[in-house]
């Protein structure tokens, strides 16, 4: 081939500078350009000087030597592109058996070093094709033990293969040494303790590190000390691993605690993963006054850390205070985004009383807050919309009037767009249907209200009263009862309670809805021209040439058995305000009825409540 493309550079064909460049392509048979990509060279033609070349969307790609010569990369035939055009089987049959082997083909064919994210273009999903993160930690575990492979901490660094073999001790150990800065020097220390058993004399090589962190420990421990008491845990846990003694005279947790620092400041200089480690070190140096601080910083602490916190208080008989301080900032609208946050992810029967509407009130105006601190980003608002159970969870044992003030405030909240809000305003009327004249501002005479007779009024009274003095407090302290036997998932006491916790809240919501709409009435003001509420109607049924007599009386006064009937039922509804001689036509229970009108007569006025009794309201219960 040579000698051919020199004939060609003699006859001007081609330059000579290209005759090296086209022997390499030739000879490789693959290449790369910086538009179309990897290419694969069929033919090389030496009389019309030009190559065919077998692009992605471009097969069979003519191109003159030249040309070529000036803008394609030769691909070796070692290289992993070249293998994946060639044996592309071969390949993931290695890549299946031999882990270290793939790494080392892709390292190699990038100059010996590549990132995480060219590999995995490299091999996935041809050469991969199934669970690409499971295959790469396998492969990672083996390259760490390897002493050819450098695995960088972070991911945007590349690993890096090199052909002396260096041990995984002297390796950690080179690595550690070498770090600046103590923050830099406890990411190698973390991995000093991952590779601990694979380290030849992990005893040598723990005490070494430990000596070198507890100098550093000691120049940091009040410039600073979040850094050196991460930095304490770290040997700790290193030379406890390591099965070795504690050294003398060295800077402990309780020195850093000793200096008078404030926990939440310290807490905000620590990584997430150690914010438990922290608190349980503070507790431990502060036996009598840790939960003061605590409960301190448990509004002004990310969600996460919110949760460290108060899980804390719970393992530790705090339960109590932990309730009347998130009862206090919530009645006061007073917490934090992030807190409530934890509480809704949270949501567990421990804090059931505490659940409910004012609960949203409180996010809502945590929500302001934030908006009004300009802060970018609100966790809690985003939960909130993709949560679709949380809000009707929290109204859903409430009073039908605090619904109706939380609709209003959602309204005219800034804290949602208007496509949010009317989705979190449907969940509300899912729950409470009679809230919805209050958003669209329908208004109908027979959704409004409801003509009752007084005696009927104080029934309905009565039952609302003994459900929620006597039947919901009963049935929360079942509740309660069944909760202390243990694990709910098998406790039936405890799902049947719950259950009819469900029943008794769905009829508190029914009667409340029925005593907001009803209006009393002794119904003295009827007229005997027409039938109407409060009076008597003496008809004949046409059909069977039989008398009835139908007193009308309120909506919820039916008493077939006795001839009455409330003026919403179907025969009261066909009956009112005709007169007498007139013929009416209805339908009941699937059957025609047709009735001619031949008297009407005024019934006695019925009685008044006791007007010294004093009416039953409809009040809010907490949520069990």
């Amino acid at each position: 081939m040579k000698d051919e493309l020199e004939k060609l550079a003699i006859a001007g064909k081609i330059g000579s500078k290209h005759i090296e460049p086209l022997l390499a392509l030739s000879q490789g048979g693959y290449c790369s350009h910086k538009s179309w990509g990897f290419g694969r060279i069929t033919t090389v033609d030496t009389v019309f000087c030009q190559f065919s070349i077998d692009f992605a969307g471009r097969p069979g790609h003519k191109m003159d030597l030249g040309f070529a010569a000036d803008t394609l990369k030769p691909i070796p035939a070692n290289h992993i592109l070249a293998k994946k055009a060639g044996d592309l089987h071969g390949l993931r049959q290695m890549a299946a058996r031999d882990h270290l082997g793939v790494i080392k083909l892709v390292l190699n064919s990038y100059g010996g070093r590549a990132t995480l994210d060219q590999i995995q273009k490299d091999l996935v999903p041809e050469v991969i094709t199934e669970d690409w993160k499971k295959w790469l930690e396998v492969a990672k575990r083996e390259m760490k033990k390897d002493g050819h492979f450098i695995v960088p901490l972070k991911k945007t660094d590349p690993i890096v293969y090199q052909a002396d073999e260096t041990s995984v001790q002297q390796r950690v150990m080179d690595k550690f040494k070498a770090a600046k800065g103590l923050k830099a020097r406890l990411a190698e220390a973390a991995e000093i303790l991952k590779n601990l058993e694979d380290l030849q004399n992990k005893e040598a090589t723990v005490t070494d590190a430990v000596a070198t962190l507890n100098a550093e420990i000691t120049s940091h421990q009040r410039t600073q000390p979040a850094l050196a008491l991460e930095a304490i845990f770290l040997r700790d846990e290193l030379r406890t691993a390591a099965g070795l003694p504690a050294t003398e005279g060295e800077v402990s947790e309780d020195s850093i605690w000793n200096q008078n620092l404030k926990l939440g400041q310290l807490l905000d200089h620590m990584p997430a993963a150690k914010h438990r480690r922290t608190l349980e070190a503070f507790q431990k140096a502060a036996p009598t006054l840790w939960h003061e601080a605590v409960i301190t910083i448990l509004n002004n602490a990310p969600t996460k850390l919110a949760g460290e916190c108060a899980t804390m208080l719970m393992q530790n008989n705090r339960l109590d205070l932990l309730r009347e301080t998130l009862t206090r900032l919530i009645s006061q609208h007073q917490a934090s985004s992030e807190l409530l946050l934890w509480l809704a992810k949270e949501r567990s029967d421990t804090f059931a009383d505490i659940l409910g509407p004012e609960v949203f009130r409180a996010m809502v105006s945590a929500i302001e807050r934030d908006i009004f601190n300009e802060k970018k980003s609100n966790k809690l608002r985003d939960f909130i919309l993709s949560d679709t159970e949380l809000l009707p969870e929290l109204i859903n044992s409430a009073d039908i009037e605090v619904v109706k003030d939380l609709t209003r405030a959602l309204q005219l909240s800034p804290s949602f767009d208007d496509m949010d809000r009317r989705s979190l305003l449907a969940r509300i009327v899912k729950v409470f249907p009679v809230v919805k004249e209050l958003i669209t501002g329908e208004q109908t005479k027979q959704d409004h209200s409801l003509i009752v007779s007084w005696e009927s009024l104080d029934r309905r009274r009565l039952e609302y009263e003994d459900l929620v003095k006597k039947r919901i407090p009963a049935n929360s302290k079942d509740i309660a009862l069944a909760r202390s036997y243990g694990d709910l998932r098998e406790n039936h006491e405890y799902k049947a309670a719950k259950e009819m916790q469900k029943v008794l809240m769905r009829r508190k919501s029914e009667l409340e809805a029925q005593l907001t709409k009803a209006r009393g009435s002794d119904f003295a003001d009827a007229r005997a021209d027409a039938v109407t509420i409060g009076t008597r109607a003496t008809v004949q049924d046409l059909v069977n040439q039989k008398t009835i007599e139908f007193s009308v009386l309120g909506a919820w006064d039916s008493d077939p058995d006795n001839g009455i009937i409330a003026y919403l039922s179907p025969i009261g509804q066909a009956l009112l305000n005709h007169k007498v001689g007139d013929e009416v036509e209805f339908d009941l229970h699937g059957q025609k009825h047709k009735f001619r009108i031949d008297s009407i007569a005024v019934l006695p006025p019925m009685a008044k409540p006791d007007e010294s009794a004093e009416p039953v309201q409809p009040e809010a219960e907490p949520a069990v």
